[in-house]
């Protein structure tokens, strides 16, 4: 299921006086949804921690966003996307991007999850790490080296997510199937 054009998905949060970019908005779903939140319609007041926000309208471009992510994160063939500007965008403007998006994954997650959440070796040392990286500052210009520092990066942090949504939810419903 891919996600929804990023026009739409800005058009609709400033619609719903959303105080999060269209990265982070995505981020912080995903960081919910793989700390273990459910797939709800209302899941902008969950995510923003703002029980005044409104539900999206149904099948509304952050409706689709919410069901696309869930379906992305559920499904075993790693088809999950990150939300993230065109790459003919600039190196600023798309690595700023990715950082709003960890900042938001993080703030999700945090939400879902707990402050203890029960990772993996793996899984603690992907959320430092992508701790670190919501902490980053977008680079103004770089060269293609930056580039491809940049791919790799993106492909990281899908991979990180996958992660550890497969610690939080996953072997939770594993462990629930044991019991």
């Amino acid at each position: 299921m891919e996600l929804p054009d990023l026009t739409a998905i800005e058009a609709e949060s400033r619609q719903l006086a959303l105080a999060a970019s269209p990265f982070e908005l995505h981020g912080a779903l995903c960081g919910w949804l793989a700390g273990g939140g459910g797939s709800v319609r209302e899941w902008p007041a969950k995510v923003l921690a703002d029980d005044a926000l409104p539900a999206p309208v149904e099948g509304g471009a952050l409706d689709e966003l919410r069901k696309a992510s869930a379906a992305q994160l559920a499904d075993r063939s790693f088809d999950f996307a990150l939300l993230l500007p065109e790459s003919d965008a600039s190196l600023a403007e798309r690595s700023g991007a990715l950082f709003e998006w960890c900042r938001g994954f993080l703030g999700g997650f945090g939400l879902a999850a707990g402050a203890r959440p029960r990772l993996s070796e793996e899984g603690t040392e992907a959320l430092g790490d992508l701790a670190k990286l919501a902490g980053a500052q977008a680079q103004a210009d770089g060269d293609e080296e930056d580039e491809e520092a940049l791919v790799e990066i993106e492909e990281f942090v899908r991979v990180a997510v996958l992660l550890l949504h497969g610690d939080c939810v996953l072997a939770a419903q594993h462990r629930q199937k044991l019991n």
